[in-house]
């Protein structure tokens, strides 16, 4: 792209890129190629009072290179309610604005890929969740935050993949409906003497990991290594891990001094961001990709700051709002947590706790 940025402008932003993105094989001429283009839009995004937010799983070249947070979906969330910002540009797929949205109504919520879905959010409707709740009225209704604001909109309370047990434990009803990760109520069911029964939903991503690709992968990392591996993975998976849970709790593993070497069973971006965060560290990985997170790179967030389209813009009806609103509050009530306690990393300030 044409530059209107002095030569000292792009060597100091090209340094400033190489020192994160040398960790995931990026050269220098390769930074200095996206400078003007990451100058830009940190130049727009401050003359539109925007914030930008990236999600672990997007390229390291977006969340490195222009976002102001990374994290995840809710803990991004609570950074867009409490911001100052006048816009938010979450980059993450859609149900991530909605929930941005939920929480922070009078925010502009932007979305640089409103095509990048999640195989989770898109498997049940509300209206599959109304059938169940008149066919099941003793069922206490739990959905995981990787769901639509008109889903969330009509179950009790929400939960991420970190507080789903204590989500669940303190839920009025000895019977769960938990939506819409399978993978993840089967998981759940041995850690609770209530009865869960779960949806047929999957992630894409977690769901084609074998125990094979596990076994291979450990034993090339070598004795000693942690397996970390998401809760949205298959229980055969899970029963072979060091650490399970979400992101946060693998954050929380390699922060904790225990390891040096790690074995990372979930998308891609993570073990990315553990390889720039934590250099000093061995991150093995399976090359597992989400197709969604990466259709958001530097060219839509460029682009939607520059002139979004309406389809960018996320809208939500506020009686949906309201209900959904409704279950993500009930579950910092069921688990005694507040609005601080899912913070991410601050790419301006120092690492904060991410959920």
């Amino acid at each position: 792209m044409n530059s209107d940025y002095s030569a000292v402008d792009i060597q100091a932003e090209t340094e400033r890129l190489h020192g994160f993105l040398k960790h995931v094989g990026w050269s220098v001429p390769e930074c200095a190629g996206i400078a003007p283009k990451t100058l830009r839009i940190r130049e727009l995004a401050r003359q539109k009072r925007a914030v930008i937010l990236g999600h672990s799983y997007v390229a390291p070249e977006v969340i490195f290179g222009v976002a102001d947070h990374r994290g995840d979906s809710l803990g991004l969330s609570v950074i867009a309610r409490d911001t100052d910002a006048d816009v938010i540009v979450f980059c993450g797929v859609r149900f991530m604005g909605e929930t941005a949205k939920i929480i922070a109504p009078s925010r502009t919520v932007l979305l640089p890929a409103p095509n990048a879905g999640c195989s989770l959010s898109e498997s049940i409707t509300a209206e599959d969740v109304r059938r169940f709740r008149h066919a099941n009225p003793d069922h206490s209704i739990v959905c995981y935050v990787n769901t639509s604001a008109a889903v969330k909109a009509e179950c009790d309370a929400c939960c991420t993949s970190a507080n789903a047990l204590a989500v669940v434990e303190a839920a009025p009803s000895s019977r769960i409906f938990f939506l819409p990760d399978g993978r993840m109520a089967a998981n759940l069911a041995p850690m609770t003497a209530k009865t869960i029964k779960g949806y047929t939903g999957n992630c894409i991503v977690h769901d084609c990991i074998r125990p094979e690709h596990v076994a291979a992968l450990r034993e090339k990392a070598g004795p000693g290594a942690c397996v970390m591996v998401h809760t949205e993975s298959p229980p055969e998976i899970v029963a072979m891990a060091d650490v399970a849970g979400g992101t946060g709790d693998m954050m929380k593993a390699v922060k904790s001094g225990r390891w040096n070497t790690f074995v990372v069973i979930t998308e891609d971006g993570m073990t990315d961001r553990f390889r720039i965060e934590f250099p000093e560290y061995r991150i093995f990985a399976l090359g597992t990709v989400c197709p969604h997170m990466k259709m958001i790179g530097l060219d839509q967030v460029l682009q939607v700051l520059e002139s979004p389209r309406p389809d960018q813009v996320v809208e939500i009806d506020e009686q949906v709002r309201l209900g959904a609103l409704k279950a993500i509050e009930r579950m910092f009530e069921l688990t005694g947590k507040g609005k601080d306690d899912s913070k991410p990393h601050s790419n301006t300030g120092d690492v904060a706790a991410s959920n």
